[in-house]
C-alpha cells in the first residue's frame, strides 16, 4: 500500500506555503503519496466582541482518508493499516472497514498531545508517538534531488 501524506496548503501565507512544500518535495523523493485537501473560506463569529469575521477551514481531508483506506481494503492492499492522527472523524470509516473486512486490522499512532479515546475504541490496536521516535524518523539533512541540487532541512525542524 505505502505511506500516504493527507494534507492542505495554507495558500494565503506564502512562507508557511514554501517550507510546507519542501517538507512534501522530501517526503516525495522518499516515497510517499502526497493527498492533497484544501482550505475553504467560512464566516465565523467572534465569541467575544460579536463581530463577523472570515476563517479558514481545511477540507476532504478526512475524507481523503477514509476513502483511501476504504480503497485499500476493498483492493486487498493493506492486512494492517495504521493511520496516524488522534482525529474522531475517522471512526466511521474505521468501523466500516472493520465491519465488512474482519481480516484487516487498523491501528493508530497517536500524535504527541492527543487523547483520541474516541478512535483507540474502535482501533485493534494504538500507540503513542513520544519525541525520541519522532528524533530517530527525521529526514535526512540534505536529500540529494538529481542534478546537482539538494534539499537542505531546515534547522528549525530539527
Amino acid at each position: 500500500m505505502g505511506v500516504y501524506y493527507f494534507t492542505a496548503l495554507q495558500t494565503w501565507k506564502p512562507d508557511k506555503v514554501a517550507r510546507h512544500r519542501l517538507f512534501i518535495r522530501a517526503n516525495e523523493l522518499k516515497g510517499v503519496h502526497i493527498v492533497y485537501g484544501e482550505f475553504k473560506q467560512r464566516d465565523r463569529l467572534c465569541s467575544i466582541c460579536k463581530k463577523e469575521y472570515v476563517g479558514r477551514e481545511e477540507k476532504q481531508t478526512d475524507v481523503n482518508i477514509a476513502i483511501h483506506l476504504f480503497r485499500s481494503a476493498i483492493q486487498d492492499r493493506h492486512d494492517i493499516a495504521v493511520i496516524v492522527s488522534g482525529d474522531s472523524d475517522q471512526i466511521p470509516a474505521i468501523q466500516a472497514v472493520k465491519a465488512l473486512y474482519p481480516t484487516k486490522q487498523v491501528r493508530v499512532a497517536i500524535p504527541i498531545g492527543r487523547r483520541a479515546d474516541q478512535l483507540i475504541d474502535v482501533c485493534d490496536s494504538y500507540s503513542r508517538i513520544r519525541e525520541l521516535q519522532l528524533k530517530s524518523c527525521q529526514l535526512d539533512t540534505e536529500i540529494d534531488i538529481g542534478g546537482g541540487e539538494k534539499l537542505i532541512r531546515p534547522e528549525s525542524w530539527v
